[in-house]
């Protein structure tokens, strides 16, 4: 009787020490699948912002929350299976980065949540149904950088009045193609000038563009919204120096990298953003009644060295209405 009851008591501390080591086994933590459609190595500063934006809402990386990354390096074709891959690791919520990668989200899942940042109106495009209640698993931050398009090409049309057309740099892959075109064929025609659309999603085709921008006499650009283009800022800056074209983009970035001006919303700020939307729907947010965010701020940034090297005299007043002159020593 003694060694059952001493064989009871060794059961029952096991039991209760496997429960104990059972509740000391941490919790899996929450995942947040983030995608970029441009590659990993020309967006750091975005997914730092992103990071900082999770932290602002209470989430850090490796300590309260885990993120799987996908980049889709400029191939717009690989999104939808990058997305279908994390909704297969079951994520929490998905970080959607531009319009291409939230329309693939959109249509891959209609349960796992989709936080993103996009440079189009959400509502038009068919990813909410209005801003202040989207309805669905979708929400978080709008740029309105495509709606910007026409006072871009006002803006350039002040730096190159006499330039008889304009070039409109697209990708190909890019959704929101349309409406940018239509809306910039608008402006083109109030202006007087004629818009001339090139693709390109490659460098052989970057190459010929700038080939045939060189034969005419007085060149002129406009690059469109696309999250390719944002990962070869650098290159493309380059080029339109290079090939002497003066160009107007949509981001900072490429003006610090040499580009001649910029006007649009800043992307970092909504990335940022956008970590602090992931973060609310992983505290227990609804994407169908978390309102979409509108940007605000927009910044006009101008390189007057670039304008230098490009035999350039900028208006007085576009000058005071900068919110950024770049004027470093040649």
């Amino acid at each position: 009787m003694r060694r059952r009851a001493f064989c009871r008591s060794l059961a029952s501390a096991a039991a209760i020490g496997g429960s104990s080591a059972s509740r000391a086994q941490p919790a899996a933590l929450p995942t947040i699948g983030y995608i970029n459609g441009a590659s990993a190595a020309d967006s750091d500063d975005l997914a730092d912002a992103f990071r900082d934006g999770l932290r602002d809402g209470g989430y850090v990386e490796g300590r309260n929350v885990a993120i799987e990354y996908r980049w889709a390096d400029g191939h717009y074709g690989r999104l939808r299976a990058l997305v279908d891959d994390v909704v297969h690791r079951e994520v929490s919520v998905i970080a959607a980065t531009s319009t291409p990668v939230a329309l693939a989200a959109q249509a891959a899942t209609t349960t796992v949540p989709v936080a993103f940042t996009v440079g189009a109106d959400p509502v038009r495009i068919g990813l909410v149904a209005t801003l202040s209640r989207p309805g669905a698993n979708l929400t978080g931050v709008t740029r309105v950088n495509v709606e910007l398009g026409p006072k871009r090409l006002e803006v350039l049309h002040e730096c190159v009045p006499a330039a008889p057309k304009v070039a409109m740099l697209l990708n190909p892959d890019n959704p929101n193609n349309p409406i940018l075109k239509q809306s910039l064929q608008a402006a083109a025609s109030t202006l007087g000038v004629l818009l001339q659309v090139f693709e390109a999603s490659t460098e052989t085709e970057l190459a010929g563009v700038f080939e045939t921008l060189g034969s005419w006499p007085q060149p002129a650009m406009v690059i469109g919204n696309d999250p390719l283009f944002n990962s070869i800022s650098r290159q493309l800056a380059e080029l339109t120096v290079r090939h002497a074209v003066p160009t107007i983009y949509q981001y900072r970035k490429f003006v610090a990298s040499g580009g001649l001006i910029s006007y649009g919303a800043s992307n970092t700020d909504s990335h940022r953003r956008l970590g602090v939307y992931v973060a609310r729907i992983l505290a227990g947010a609804s994407p169908a009644t978390t309102p979409v965010e509108q940007s605000t701020k927009i910044d006009l940034m101008i390189n007057l060295r670039t304008a230098r090297m490009l035999r350039l005299a900028l208006p007085q007043r576009l000058l005071a209405r900068a919110d950024e002159v770049i004027d470093e020593a040649p």
